[in-house]
């Protein structure tokens, strides 16, 4: 079995964008986006050069600004004035439709990327074996797919283009600022550094204590929950005051951690002005006297000071872009771990055919297989079985015993590391996946009800199915009678995990879900055991009329259920300990015999819930 990568110290918050993602330096992972952007290259290309035009006009707005001042205000000739304000107009009215077309394409294909993305992971995901899932949290691959495709779809749809934009606004802005006067800019370069280094600086303890302000926030959405969702738990125990005390001490801490960020925050927006203000005050005097002195124009100096504006912020926006980027290289770099995580379970090269129609014939041969959770707990060890076509074999034995991991291999959700499982005379690793599932129904101890109505969820079983065929298998599951006494029918919405139903509703939707599927192998993982008793007789009648005919394999928790089945066998230790009818096992002692004395003969209930469950 290949080794899964282990996703459960990845150390990333599981729930909304935050300064504490993790991040990597290596960037050069974004380069990998670009197969995604290659099928939209009509759209870069024209966010690229509404991009370009938006750039231009910007520094063109510069130029606009010295002769409005020079040959305006300086010319004393109003014609110059309103032909000014008009270039002035043309050119706002280029930059908003540039800018426009650049948002809007941009952020057309952030969002279709990571469409593409989140479609591509959701994909791959659902082909991972179980196993994938034994090792790596359900909530961390949630994650991957909402929270790193959003960070993705920051850069894609605004950080990158942000990033570039300034770009060529600085190489513009500067070669403009060099262009109407080396030597101020020769003390803007001079004093970029002596303003953005103090910038940095306090930004960087901004975010820490924004992260500590996040921090305390969920500790009080952590308490809250806890607290709130066993209120009836708190008042059973009169434990309200104390809870009350507790939390208000959550939310205190939470409210210092805050204050610490607020001042911080406050104390460097004071130091962004004072430092950038001061600096533009500097250059403005320095400017102010060449001016006086016929240096340069009074409009020169305006552009200028418009452009040193222009290329201040560009670094400025260009340095919040680095945080984004990292933090984006470190989503790339989760979410193409996952894309390469290879599945264990997968159809071979040329898989062999199973026979059609299928017989149902089962055979386990020498089977031996650990769990990659309990890689020295054997879960079936040396284990054989066979099951004819149409046979009833019911699988009985203490927990642990390795039942379920029948109904595991037999669904090929792993594979032995040892001996083989055959259907219809194929060995399953020989078969490609979703043919043999095909052939095999299951209903589960516990069902899954999806949160759409009836029938969807007993469509599950077969997409294909009409809405006749739909009816037919829920009246064979004895679940036609109180669909239809819901308000809307076999079309009512069934909640959020069938949370409208009863136990045994819910168990016979997934038994009317099995029988539309018409399997030639019938899995029931003791399919009764939360019925009522009217529930229960109704469903073994359904149950009954879909085994004859097919081959069936029961999980038997309780051995009433099983006492006509074909045989019975005895498992321990993932081993086959005995096999035969009820009474034949009955009279030979052993295993089952305790059993079935603790359950027939009066023993207590508890233990032979933890005896056979």
């Amino acid at each position: 079995m290949a080794v899964q990568p282990d996703f459960r110290h990845s150390g990333y918050m599981e729930s909304g964008l935050s300064e504490d993602r993790e991040r990597s330096s290596n960037v050069r992972v974004l380069r990998r986006l670009a197969v995604y952007l290659g099928s939209y290259r009509l759209a870069v290309a024209g966010a690229v050069l509404a991009l370009v035009v938006a750039a231009a006009t910007v520094l063109a707005l510069g130029q606009g600004l010295r002769f409005m001042v020079d040959r305006g205000f300086g010319g004393g000739e109003t014609w110059l004035l309103d032909a000014a304000l008009l270039v002035l107009l043309v050119v706002v009215i280029v930059m908003a439709a540039a800018s426009y077309s650049r948002f809007y394409l941009v952020s057309w294909i952030g969002e279709r990327v990571v469409a593409d993305l989140r479609r591509e992971v959701y994909d791959h995901v659902v082909r991972l074996s179980p196993a994938f899932f034994e090792v790596t949290k359900t909530g961390e691959v949630l994650s991957r797919l909402t929270t790193d495709t959003t960070l993705i779809q920051v850069v894609i749809g605004s950080s990158a283009a942000v990033a570039l934009r300034n770009l060529l606004l600085f190489l513009g802005g500067a070669a403009m600022l060099a262009v109407t006067s080396p030597k101020l800019t020769g003390f803007v370069f001079l004093f970029v550094p002596v303003v953005v280094a103090p910038i940095v600086i306090f930004g960087r303890a901004v975010r820490r204590r924004s992260r500590r302000a996040q921090d305390g926030i969920a500790e009080v959405s952590a308490y809250a929950e806890e607290s709130l969702g066993a209120v009836r738990t708190m008042q059973a125990f009169t434990h309200e005051d104390v809870d009350r005390a507790r939390f208000r001490e959550v939310v205190e801490d939470a409210f210092r951690v805050a204050i610490r960020r607020v001042r911080a925050r406050a104390a460097l927006t004071a130091v962004v002005i004072l430092l950038v203000f001061g600096a533009v005050g500097l250059i403005l005097w320095i400017g102010g006297h060449d001016v006086i002195a016929g240096r340069i124009t009074a409009g020169e100096l305006s552009a200028f000071v418009f452009y040193s504006v222009v290329v201040a912020g560009s670094v400025g926006a260009i340095t919040e872009v680095i945080g984004d980027l990292q933090r984006a290289a470190g989503a790339a770099e989760r979410l193409f771990v996952l894309l390469e995580t290879e599945p264990d379970i997968a159809a071979p090269a040329e898989p062999t055919a199973i026979p059609s129609p299928g017989e149902g014939w089962v055979g386990f041969e020498g089977v031996t297989f650990h769990y990659p959770a309990r890689p020295t707990e054997a879960a079936l060890e040396g284990f054989d079985l066979d099951v004819a076509p149409g046979e009833l074999v019911a699988l009985v034995g203490p927990s642990g015993a390795g039942k379920t991991t029948v109904f595991q291999l037999l669904l090929r959700f792993y594979d032995p590391e040892v001996g083989r499982v055959v259907l219809d005379g194929v060995d399953l690793r020989q078969a490609d996946p979703a043919d043999a599932r095909g052939r095999i129904g299951l209903v589960a101890q516990e069902p899954v009800i999806f949160s759409a109505d009836a029938m969807e969820n007993i469509r599950y079983g077969r997409p294909d199915a009409g809405d006749d065929e739909v009816r037919i298998a829920a009246e064979a599951a004895a679940a036609a009678e109180f669909l239809d006494r819901l308000p809307d029918g076999f079309q009512t919405f069934l909640g959020e995990r069938g949370v409208r139903l009863s136990g045994g509703q819910r168990q016979r939707i997934a038994i009317a879900r099995a029988i539309l599927r018409d399997p030639s192998v019938l899995l029931l993982d003791e399919a009764t055991s939360a019925l009522d008793s009217e529930s229960e007789r109704l469903v073994q009648q359904a149950l009954e009329r879909i085994m004859m005919g097919r081959t069936t394999i029961v999980i038997a928790h309780r051995l009433a259920t099983v006492q006509k089945a074909n045989r019975i066998v005895v498992m321990d230790e993932g081993r086959t300990v005995a096999q035969g009818t009820h009474d034949e096992l009955v009279a030979a002692g052993g295993l089952y015999a305790r059993l079935a004395e603790l359950q027939f003969g009066g023993g207590e209930a508890a233990p032979v819930e933890r005896a056979v469950s």
